[in-house]
């Protein structure tokens, strides 16, 4: 019998978690089509996972109408996390997978400010085959990044000499440099990096993220600096720095 060419293991990825803390379908659309909003591109074609541990044992959900608008919005369903046995039934005929949570990620109490919907990061169990890392040396793009154009340096870091424009994006595994104006999306620890740091002559990003914690342009303008600066991953929270020789 020939050697299998699959291998399956356990591992964790930071998927988007969807807290929802009632069954209407369309409340729960509504709200997470306005966290979209704030940064589409981020959010286009991103697997999701819906948490649905505040329903409680008596309330019915409709998964299949559930999934069929969060795939609408360009989002893939991947499955539920906090369901009961009946729910879970439910959720699997509607082709939602069920996710067991780690500790770390047990749903918490807390809700939004207007009690109904949240949208945050935290990491889920999935089956998947486990890369091994190996070094990379950084990739360097000498150019100015025109709206449109995208950049991604899978398993390295990525250095721009030049200049990122609006509707432009740049994205990598590792580390983030740009030598000069940042004014596009930037998104590092793609792969689930915490370390990884967002670096550039002028911080005006319309977003940054590292390791699914972004920030969008509103929250950066109140946290920026000065002249050239960084933004890093303090615990559970971005913050900015500037650059000091």
């Amino acid at each position: 019998m020939s050697e299998s060419k699959i291998e399956l293991k356990g591992s964790s990825f930071t998927l988007s978690v969807l807290h929802i803390q009632n069954g209407d379908v369309a409340e729960i659309i509504q709200a997470l089509s306005a966290k979209i909003q704030q940064a589409p591109s981020f959010f286009k074609m991103a697997p999701i996972v819906i948490n649905i541990a505040q329903l409680g044992d008596d309330l019915e959900l409709d998964f299949s109408a559930l999934k069929q608008q969060i795939e609408a919005l360009e989002l893939v369903a991947v499955g539920v996390s906090g369901a009961t046995e009946q729910q879970k039934i439910a959720a699997k005929a509607a082709g939602l997978a069920c996710l067991t949570e780690s500790k770390s990620s047990a749903p918490q109490t807390k809700t939004s400010a207007d009690g109904k919907t949240q949208v945050r990061y935290e990491r889920v169990e999935v089956p998947v085959e486990v890369k091994v890392p190996s070094y990379m040396p950084a990739k360097i793009v000498r150019q100015n990044l025109r709206s449109g154009q995208q950049i991604y340096a899978r398993d390295t870091d990525l250095v721009i000499i030049g200049a990122v424009s609006h509707g432009a994006e740049v994205i990598a595994d590792g580390n983030i440099h740009v030598y000069g104006s940042l004014r596009g999306r930037a998104i590092a620890g793609a792969q689930g990096d915490s370390s990884a740091r967002i670096f550039a002559n002028k911080l005006e990003a319309e977003l940054v993220s590292i390791n699914g914690h972004y920030w969008t342009s509103e929250q950066l303008q109140q946290q920026s600096c000065d002249g050239a600066g960084f933004v890093f991953l303090d615990g559970e929270q971005l913050a900015v720095s500037d650059l000091e020789i």
